[in-house]
């Protein structure tokens, strides 16, 4: 099916590098809404939802930024540390939507597995249950995010 101009401006947008360096998608060749169905479809498997990871993802973030570039303990298996660049990323989506240069990143006390996000990325999965293209730099791995910060 031919794709609405709507949405080859946002394919456009999501490859691009004009938002983000590197773009959304990294190398990979699918489409944002194939990506976006596959990781609905692993979150359904591991009966999770794009909110659950969301808001969790979130609380990481308010409760590590208190520790000012140090490692938080955030509960008896996370730890996790905020870094805050100056500027704001745009969300690629056709919404206003800017948000802080500011990643967080989570290490599980038991395994030393850990993960990274920037605030975007707990946006546009919230919002658009996007994880990102495989190669991109902030590329969130469903089952992985799931294993270390809700299991």
């Amino acid at each position: 099916m031919k794709e609405s101009p709507r949405m080859q401006k946002l394919h456009e947008m999501l490859r691009s590098s004009r938002l983000v360096a590197g773009g959304f998608m990294g190398s990979d060749t699918r489409t944002a809404d194939e990506i976006i169905n596959d990781d609905t479809a692993r979150m359904a498997a591991l009966a999770v939802t794009a909110d659950e990871i969301a808001s969790r993802m979130r609380r990481i973030t308010e409760k590590a930024r208190g520790g000012l570039g140090t490692w938080v303990r955030i509960d008896d298996k996370l730890r996790a540390m905020v870094h805050e660049a100056k500027g704001r990323l745009t969300c690629p989506w056709p919404h206003p939507g800017e948000f802080d240069k500011t990643v967080t990143t989570v290490e599980r006390l038991d395994s030393a597995e850990g993960t990274r996000w920037a605030d975007l990325n707990i946006h546009m999965i919230e919002k658009h249950s996007f994880f990102e293209g495989k190669g991109s730099p902030f590329r969130i791995e469903p089952d992985k995010i799931i294993r270390i910060i809700l299991k």
